[in-house]
């Protein structure tokens, strides 16, 4: 999969939101400041050629919709994270983000509960 940028990310993210569209909905979709119009029309341009988006053309108009589930995406993206990051450790993930003091001890014991198969 090839690497997205923030402007492409942003406009998957309302892609995903809404299902299927046109470029106007995603526009609608998306939170402010949103792009200009044409901007986000040569996004989703850029999304097709990526192989992101499906079109089909109705009437006179292109219906995009994705051809990745954002789930799907986001496990790519985390494992290309983690590979190139955390020298493929999700251990050193975790561990970066306690280091970040981004993770309470009350929040890795719910991780550690979830990976134990309790409920938190």
């Amino acid at each position: 999969m090839e690497k997205l940028t923030p402007q492409e990310e942003e406009a998957m993210m309302a892609v995903w939101k809404a299902g299927e569209g046109n470029v106007k909905v995603f526009l609608d979709h998306m939170e402010e400041p949103r792009p200009p119009y044409t901007t986000l029309a040569s996004t989703i341009k850029n999304l097709e050629r990526k192989n992101m988006l499906r079109s089909r053309l109705v009437g006179n108009a292109y219906l995009y919709t994705p051809a990745m589930s954002e789930e799907d995406y986001k496990k790519s993206f985390m494992s290309g994270v983690v590979k190139n990051y955390f020298d493929n450790s999700y251990k050193e993930l975790v561990n970066f983000f306690v280091e970040q003091n981004k993770l309470s001890p009350k929040e890795l014991q719910e991780i550690i509960d979830m990976i134990e198969g309790k409920k938190p």
